[in-house]
């Protein structure tokens, strides 16, 4: 399962534009053959284009106007309202407010729904759509890390927790740690929706504290031997100042 992180959204991904994908026809229904589809079929379906990848990344962030995205993307007006459009009739998105410009109005959107690409349809996925999306997540993470830091909360309560664990796993393995990450995403979720059941029974609507949790498990390119590389450049960095310090004495 591919947790595409933020707000709430998910999706998958092909790379090239396919016949009938464009401005000129129209988008995709939600609905095949009288039937709603399911949500698998609804991110793959969706997000069946890079550029609709790009537009629901920013959008997972905050509000995004199709006028701002064109600039943000560089992209023509017209391709940025149609897969914007798609989005939306897919339920990806949704208009959150209007405001009048020099004589029109401009649409906001965001992204609506957390969602997961379940492991079974992760593979559909092409890999520059994940690398988009992966890419998208851990900056990101880059900046809500930094600003934590930056801001004094990210020690500020005794139950912060940091691990690194380097392994050396089996083909079966890797396949088994993806399913503990998707079930921690999965018990996490769930903390916060028992935590807003408990604020909804106090009058003053109880504590809301700005939590992050982040998660990854990814080919390591020196794995355990990372550990190793660590430690030897401690005992060079320190052989190196009793050195100095020897010198100076």
């Amino acid at each position: 399962m591919k947790h595409l992180g933020g707000q709430e959204r998910s999706g998958g991904v092909a790379t090239r534009q396919k016949p009938g994908d464009g401005p000129a026809h129209k988008a995709p229904k939600t609905k095949q053959k009288g039937e709603k589809l399911t949500l698998q079929m609804r991110l793959l379906k969706a997000l069946a284009h890079p550029l609709r990848v790009a537009i629901l990344d920013l959008m997972n962030a905050g509000e995004w106007s199709p006028n701002e995205l064109k600039k943000a993307l560089n992209e023509g007006l017209s391709q940025v309202s149609y897969h914007i459009k798609v989005l939306k009739d897919f339920g990806m998105i949704e208009l959150t407010r209007t405001e009048p410009r020099r004589g029109a109005v401009e649409h906001f959107y965001r992204a609506t729904e957390r969602a997961f690409v379940p492991s079974g349809i992760a593979s559909d996925i092409p890999k520059v759509a994940q690398r988009i999306i992966g890419n998208g997540i851990l900056e990101n993470i880059e900046r809500d890390v930094a600003d934590s830091l930056e801001a004094g909360t990210f020690y500020e309560r005794d139950d912060w927790h940091v691990g690194w664990l380097p392994v050396d796993l089996d083909d079966q393995g890797c396949r088994d740690a993806e399913k503990l990450a998707d079930k921690f995403i999965e018990d996490f979720l769930k903390l916060e929706a028992e935590s807003a059941s408990r604020r909804a029974k106090v009058k003053d609507g109880g504590e809301h504290i700005s939590i992050s949790a982040v998660l990854l498990v990814f080919g390591s390119k020196d794995g355990k031997m990372a550990n190793v590389r660590e430690w030897r450049q401690e005992r060079e960095q320190g052989s190196l100042g009793d050195k100095r310090r020897s010198k100076t004495s």
